[in-house]
């Protein structure tokens, strides 16, 4: 297989990704700030605290992605894609979230951020393609 720059470049070198980085920010600061709170209301357990944090911070990214990374109309079915789009991203992160906390016993906000870190090239390509239709 041929490493193709070009590709990459089309995809990752752009404005849409450099303002997905930025609204990745702004979400995983609230989607483990939301879990921090969180935690202790579901008796200390992050794994469940992070699962409802994400779900949380999932709204504010599809407002901030359709406002200034997509520009696009807001809707039910495009939200549901968008959504949708997550779920790699959501089965990625939770597993790193499950390793790093439990197994490796590292602090949760850690696993939290981790986990966000390695699941943003994924979740890029799936809501820059499913979601909002982008090439």
């Amino acid at each position: 297989m041929k490493f193709n720059f070009e590709a990459i470049k089309h995809h990752f070198f752009t404005r849409a990704f450099l303002f997905f980085l930025v609204v990745g920010c702004i979400n995983t600061f609230l989607c483990s700030f939301l879990a921090k709170i969180i935690e202790p209301l579901v008796a200390g357990d992050a794994n469940l605290a992070f699962n409802i944090g994400y779900i949380l911070s999932n709204i504010n990214a599809y407002l901030l992605n359709s406002v200034f990374v997509f520009p696009t109309k807001m809707s039910l079915v495009r939200y549901v894609k968008f959504f949708l789009s997550y779920v790699p991203n959501y089965i990625i992160q939770n597993i790193i979230v499950f390793v790093v906390y439990n197994l490796m016993g590292l602090p949760s906000l850690a696993s939290y951020l981790i986990a966000a870190i390695l699941g943003v090239p994924i979740t890029f390509l799936f809501v820059k393609i499913f979601a909002f239709g982008r090439k």
